[in-house]
């Protein structure tokens, strides 16, 4: 019996997503917990997994077709025997080369310093976030050795060879100046045992992507979720064949909170000896440094409050026309300019208009000095797992709403990849944020310094409006602008978040300017 394929659960703010790209064709194996497709949203992008073992029998949407929440993608039906039987002869082969491996010994060469990268002059200092090798084991060239942070960005450390390993002389959680040197590395070095203890089970050589670590065996979705959690693989019991971990085990850990690491790993002696210790009684506690771009967010959130006299006012929009609009021209939209129509397109020009009405709501305050601005940057907050960070969008007055949309989606990837410049997150003259996202109704959004207004977006909700004298259930956000009441006056920071409630209601107004 063939079982569906369904794409996931849309958050309320997300109407829709599209095929990005399939992983499988009609006629591969897959295995339980398999990533097989991938669906673009205008805010993230969603991995599909395979719900059962068997065989991708039908895909029923092409790459680039428009797809609702929970609507069926293909179909699985049952594993054949010849595939079972290639995916064996996979194994052997596979099996035959890692004995070689073993008995290969390592073989030493050119040693080379691993220096932490040149950090630019607004950043003074980094913490080793995260070392993602081990002393001995095999790595190739440009494989990322470790994660510098800062309280900007997190910067990556690259091998400069195909080698090992040698010496690590700065743990986990040191902090280091631009260009100290991190460890040693040796050019053609490798354990035999890491290499084997890396080495992904041979069954799982047949492209579905599992991978072991130690005696454990995980799904692709499985080890993704355990790298969010910084999670020790260990600890977590797999329900799946043979005892491999699924994504539904990581998340039973996560929500008791039962593989948590409590010990640095045994192949690196000098980070156990600085790692906290296990918990024990009924009511145990952690405490874990913060970490730099958390403690530079609560300090610029607080000398926000601090310093600005800082009001907040409401108003309400009917998305009503703006999402019709997108559902008439979605297709077309996508098609012409290769991504999706989303929502904040819409506010990023109706707030750049706006701001071109209230010049005191695009200004920043120097000290006793007022710094109007003749341009309109407006940075979009992106919610990442290490905090929020504030990407700019760079004169969205002469930006099309198909330039905003590749910009946001772009931001979006780069920032929860720790991909972003600081050159991209500086300057700014107006902050846009959506707790819409997560399902927020009504917030008060904190000014980003030196600027003196933000927008906070909310979710959409169908509510009774009174229109025309009747009762009408209409799709309405509400909007909220925090402002600097220094610098603007209430009677502005009105009119202008009812300009863009305006020009929200009724887009044409964005194209005619008026």
């Amino acid at each position: 019996m063939a079982t569906d394929i369904k794409a996931p659960t849309f958050p309320e703010s997300v109407a829709e997503g599209s095929v990005a790209a399939w992983h499988k064709k009609p006629g591969d194996s897959v295995e339980r917990d398999e990533l097989i497709v991938e669906i673009e949203t205008d805010k993230v992008v969603l991995e599909v997994v395979a719900p059962e073992a068997g065989t991708l029998s039908e895909v029923l949407v092409e790459e680039g077709d428009t797809v609702q929440s929970e609507q069926v993608l293909g179909k699985i039906g049952a594993g054949s025997t010849k595939g079972a039987e290639k995916k064996s002869e996979k194994a052997d082969a596979k099996a035959a080369p890692q004995s070689e491996a073993k008995a290969a010994p390592a073989a030493g060469g050119k040693s080379h310093e691993v220096k932490a990268p040149t950090f630019p002059e607004s950043i003074q200092e980094g913490t080793v976030a995260t070392w993602h090798k081990k002393v001995g084991e095999a790595v190739k060239r440009d494989d990322v050795l470790a994660d510098i942070e800062t309280d900007k960005v997190v910067l990556e450390v690259v091998a400069p060879a195909d080698g090992a390993l040698a010496e690590i002389k700065v743990e986990e959680g040191s902090q280091v100046a631009s260009e100290a040197v991190l460890a040693i590395f040796t050019e053609g070095a490798g354990g035999a045992d890491t290499t084997a203890d890396t080495t992904p089970a041979a069954s799982a050589d047949d492209g579905s992507g599992d991978e072991r670590i130690g005696d454990k065996i995980l799904a692709p979705a499985a080890r993704k979720m355990v790298a969010e959690h910084d999670l020790d693989v260990s600890k977590i019991e797999g329900t799946g064949k043979g005892g491999r971990i699924l994504k539904e085990d990581v998340q039973r850990a996560v929500q008791a909170g039962t593989a948590k690491k409590s010990a640095a790993p045994a192949a690196a002696p000098k980070q156990a000896a600085t790692a906290a210790p296990a918990f024990e009684g009924e009511r145990p506690e952690k405490r874990v440094p913060m970490s730099r771009l958390r403690q530079t967010i609560a300090k610029r959130l607080v000398q926000a409050q601090q310093t600005a006299a800082m009001l907040t006012t409401y108003n309400e929009v009917d998305m009503g026309a703006v999402m019709d609009l997108r559902a008439q021209y979605k297709d077309t939209f996508q098609k012409a300019h290769d991504v999706k129509l989303g929502f904040m397109g819409f506010f990023v020009k109706a707030a750049s208009e706006a701001l071109k009405r209230f010049p005191d709501v695009n200004a920043s305050i120097d000290g006793t000095d007022i710094v109007y601005h003749g341009y309109q940057d407006i940075g979009v907050a992106v919610s990442t797992d290490r905090g929020l960070v504030v990407p700019v969008l760079r004169d969205t007055d002469s930006m099309k709403i198909a330039d905003v949309e590749k910009g946001i989606v772009d931001f979006g990837k780069r920032a929860r990849d720790g991909k972003l410049g600081i050159e991209e997150m500086q300057g700014g003259t107006f902050t846009i944020t959506n707790g819409g996202i997560f399902g927020s109704l009504m917030s008060t959004p904190i000014l980003n310094p030196p600027q003196t207004a933000i927008l906070g977006m909310h979710k959409i909700q169908e509510r009774p409006m009174a229109v025309n004298g009747k009762v009408e259930i209409r799709p309405m956000m509400y909007l909220a602008l925090s402002y600097d009441h220094r610098m603007i006056d209430g009677k502005d920071a009105v009119q202008f978040l009812v300009t863009i409630k305006e020009l929200l209601e009724d887009p044409a107004r964005l194209l005619l300017d008026v």
